[in-house]
């Protein structure tokens, strides 16, 4: 169920502003920050790969202690996955501005669509709740 056309304009209004407001936090919502996110989340999977290894090469080093190599091999797996859902999921460089251009030229536009989207997730939820 879409938002009706007051729901939208209170909502415009709200976002114009919070973006005269605090323009630097609107922007942060807008999901500039999400590829930020996502390469920081690449760089921990990383180094927690680097991790598992030392912790599987210490498990082969020191035989009686071989549950460390599990325990390694399984950080290095998990890491792994971390890492490449993380570099998928990342935007890339200008697909965050590309998109708002596309909804005429205005970037805000795309936060406005999310806030709806999770609303929309927000009732499906509670009418499938309550069936």
């Amino acid at each position: 169920m879409p938002l009706s056309e007051h729901e939208q304009r209170m909502l415009e209004q709200m976002e114009r502003a919070l973006y005269a407001e605090d323009p630097k936090f609107a922007t942060a919502l807008e999901g500039s920050g999400l590829r930020t996110y996502t390469r920081r989340r690449v760089y921990q999977a990383v180094v927690g790969f680097l991790v598992g290894i030392a912790l599987l090469m210490t498990g082969v080093v020191a035989p009686q202690f071989w549950i460390i190599s599990v325990v390694g091999f399984l950080v290095m797996l998990g890491c792994a996955v971390l890492a490449v859902t993380g570099w998928r999921k990342a935007p890339k460089p200008g697909e965050q501005q590309a998109r708002g251009r596309q909804s005429g030229g205005r970037t805000r536009h795309s936060m406005m669509d999310r806030i709806e989207a999770r609303w929309q997730r927000r009732r499906d939820e509670q009418q499938g709740g309550g069936h």
